[in-house]
């Protein structure tokens, strides 16, 4: 899911998670939209630097879009050896390391195979059974950004150490290729958790349906579980790896005013902060509604950028902090 700063059309597997959260990237060039006077306290003007951090969200505003291996079910039931090898991906995947792929495809210029070849050597994750899929054959789909493509590639590659035959497809957009899994045309592909829980969600019940996602990984994978039964899915392990709408400082702003989270940045903060996020932000309930309603931190001004471009916002020192996503590329130290 990214809106990665470098190029924008791997904004995809952001704007999944945008639509959920803060709505389509906004329109505006970094002009401020509205501003509001701080209730007292310090007032935590914007510091410049190169390096961002995410302050963590330690009172889950945001829903769990951890990475997991959606599969078509009938698959999974005729190959018992399938999802445990998606789970060894699962297993050595963190928010980090989805950092550093990232980086190494959209800023280092590195094709999703190559880093995909790269991290499953470094993580040892070969098959240790070269024949356990002998014979058999995947095909894995991919969504049209370079988070799906390198994370399907990975898959493709721990199965090929397997003897499958596995080949990725790029298939577009999630209305586009869950109907493909669901047929069995394509056998499995990399997803999010709380994004597709919602996806099916309202598919089966509703647009109006009672939001079953959360921050909580564990219940939204338990949510993801029973309504992909349903739907003709089941699922590996979910990893830890989080590609999900996140705050960031620049490291400088964190160690001048002592914050690692959100909560910290609150209680520093009392008087305000400026925020950058996309033009609906301060409508949306997973962005500046959030922050004030979830966390008592007062935006003394939002400033309405392009998704692509609040990082360099942020950085820049023309914003406190900023909306991204947590499995951005430039995050890499």
């Amino acid at each position: 899911m990214n809106a990665r700063r470098t190029t924008l059309p791997a904004a995809a597997a952001g704007l999944l998670l945008l639509l959920a959260a803060c709505g389509d990237p906004g329109s505006g060039g970094g002009t401020a939209e509205t501003s509001a006077g701080g209730s007292g306290g310090t007032v935590c003007e914007p510091v410049a630097g190169d390096q961002l951090v995410v302050l963590e969200d330690d009172q889950g505003l945001q829903n769990a879009d951890n990475v997991i291996p959606a599969v078509n079910a009938a698959a999974a039931q005729a190959d018992p050896n399938l999802i445990p090898l998606l789970d060894t991906v699962s297993a050595a995947l963190d928010t980090d390391k989805l950092i550093q792929l990232n980086k190494a495809v959209d800023i280092d210029r590195q094709t999703s195979t190559e880093a995909a070849q790269q991290f499953v050597e470094d993580e040892g994750l070969a098959a240790s059974d070269a024949a356990a899929g002998s014979g058999k054959s995947v095909v894995i789909g991919a969504a049209n950004f370079s988070e799906s493509a390198t994370l399907s590639e990975i898959y493709a590659d721990v199965l090929r150490s397997a003897g499958y035959t596995a080949e990725v497809q790029t298939i577009g957009n999630r209305e586009t290729y869950l109907p493909a899994l669901q047929s069995g045309q394509i056998t499995l592909t990399p997803e999010y958790a709380a994004t597709l829980a919602e996806f099916l969600n309202t598919s089966a019940n509703g647009a109006d349906a009672e939001p079953v996602a959360s921050g909580d990984r564990d219940d939204t994978v338990a949510a993801l579980t029973e309504l992909g039964t349903g739907a003709g899915l089941t699922f590996g392990a979910v990893s830890e790896a989080q590609d999900q709408n996140a705050f960031a400082v620049t490291s400088e702003f964190a160690d001048e005013h002592g914050v690692t989270t959100l909560s910290d940045l609150a209680e520093a903060c009392a008087g305000g902060v400026v925020l950058a996020g996309p033009a609906e932000c301060p409508e949306r309930p997973f962005c500046q509604i959030g922050l004030e309603d979830t966390y008592g931190i007062t935006v003394s001004e939002f400033k309405s950028y392009d998704f692509g471009l609040i990082g360099d916002a942020v950085r820049q020192g023309e914003a406190s902090i900023g909306l991204v996503l947590s499995s951005d590329g430039s995050l890499a130290s």
